[in-house]
């Protein structure tokens, strides 16, 4: 295990210099095609989607989107890799001839390709790439008139979720439609679930455990042609500062069903452990922990324990309990309540998935001209997992008022592929790991 010093990366980068680089990444546009920012009218035919990522959930929440009606077509993508987009353009032709609509010339590529698929008369984006990008995408979406399915998490670090959540303020005055990738409050069964909770089903909730436990994500191996940037953008789920480790990107889910299950309320502050036990090669697994275990802790006495682990060959397990004084809901997949008021949930055959149904409700908004704005509960789980990753990599116990105040941020001055990254490996080839007790993170 390595066992090098490590400070927060990127620790130069202060917030005034994100937000400004937020600000004018934001308001970039193409002269000739500044007439093609108008969000779609209501009623008024097709509705004009640009995809900004075009990875596997990219890809896929394309595919969700052209679900939610014949009307919707996918005109413009954008990727940092061209072969990604060169995949997911043939998988998605194929399945959506009519729908996918995608030429050459609007097929980006680059770090401001998104900007150019914003300028190039969409009415909505889906932006599904590099979470450490989420909230400036976002943000420039919404300055163009966009409305916008954001996958989950919607920023790695406190300032960027503050972005994102004035942007989200200001899509709201601007009669645009936000909705997240927290996919399961789309969920049939975890809604009705979530329902008779409220109604008592189970009393009153004493503690909510959230648990994501499997295997780590997929490992590219290093080429010689990559520059250390390129390398670890191919890989960057294992890269903290550019997915938030575990914790954000996978546990965030069951974190944010827990909290739907908590109504939402902010806790006091939160402490948890964390590890690097087993995912210590430095060729696959870049630098974030392999286990976090995180107790937030509520001003009436309620506790969310949150448990995530991306460890090969273990007991696997995704799911939310909800213990109360008169039984536990179990959550998400097939959710049942035991106790006085047994239920189990039964999907009816014909049933949308939860991914198809938060297009749905998106693209609806569009067509009807009532927005809807999924910001607050997505900002407010985001932070939560943030939260959850912080007090787990620094060993401190940590309020919710610290976070939300918080000045860290990931962000670099600068992006390219020749960029040095905040993290290098160093002479052992090891990339330095976060130290409980000693690594600071704002």
């Amino acid at each position: 295990m390595t066992t090098n010093n490590r400070k927060a990366p990127a620790a130069d980068v202060s917030r005034r210099a994100f937000l400004q680089q937020a600000a004018a990444l934001g308001t970039t546009t193409c002269g000739a095609l500044a007439l093609a920012r108008s969000a779609h009218a209501a009623g008024s035919g097709a509705i004009k989607v640009g995809m900004i990522g075009s990875g596997g959930r990219a890809t896929g929440a394309a595919a969700n989107a052209m679900n939610a009606g014949k009307d919707v077509h996918v005109v413009a993508m954008a990727d940092v890799f061209a072969e990604r987009i060169a995949a997911a353009r043939l998988q998605l032709k194929t399945k959506y001839p009519d729908q996918f609509l995608v030429d050459e010339a609007h097929a980006f590529v680059g770090f401001d390709a998104y900007q150019k698929v914003l300028d190039s008369g969409v009415d909505a984006v889906v932006i599904a790439c590099t979470s450490h990008f989420h909230p400036v995408f976002l943000k420039a979406a919404i300055d163009a008139g966009k409305h916008v399915f954001i996958e989950k998490p919607v920023a790695v670090d406190p300032v960027g979720v503050r972005i994102a959540m004035a942007a989200s303020d200001d899509a709201r005055k601007k009669n645009l439609s936000v909705v997240s990738g927290f996919c399961w409050r789309y969920d049939d069964g975890v809604r009705e679930t979530i329902r008779r909770v409220r109604d008592g089903a189970i009393g009153d909730v004493l503690t909510v455990q959230a648990t994501r436990l499997g295997g780590p994500y997929v490992v590219r191996a290093r080429q010689a042609e990559w520059s250390e940037m390129q390398y670890q953008f191919q890989n960057w789920y294992h890269f903290t500062w550019l997915s938030g480790s575990d914790p954000v990107q996978n546990l965030v889910h069951q974190i944010d069903n827990a909290s739907w299950v908590l109504d939402d309320v902010a806790p006091d502050a939160a402490w948890g452990l964390g590890g690097r036990q087993v995912c210590t090669d430095p060729n696959q697994f870049g630098d974030e922990l392999d286990h976090h275990a995180i107790v937030y802790e509520y001003a009436d006495g309620k506790r969310l324990f949150a448990h995530g682990r991306h460890i090969p060959g273990c007991f696997n397990q995704a799911a939310v309990i909800a213990n109360g004084t008169k039984g536990r809901a179990y959550m998400p997949a097939k959710p049942y309540i035991e106790g006085e008021k047994p239920w189990r949930f039964e999907a009816p055959k014909d049933a949308s998935s939860m991914t198809d149904n938060e297009h749905k409700v998106l693209f609806q908004a569009i067509r009807d001209g009532k927005p809807v704005n999924d910001g607050r509960t997505m900002c407010h789980s985001s932070m939560l997992a943030i939260l959850g990753e912080m007090v787990c990599c620094t060993g401190q116990r940590t309020t919710w008022e610290q976070v939300l105040k918080s000045e860290f941020s990931f962000a670099l001055p600068s992006y390219g592929w020749d960029v040095e990254p905040p993290i290098k490996p160093g002479p052992d080839g090891h990339y330095p790991a976060f130290l409980p007790g000693i690594t600071k993170l704002g």
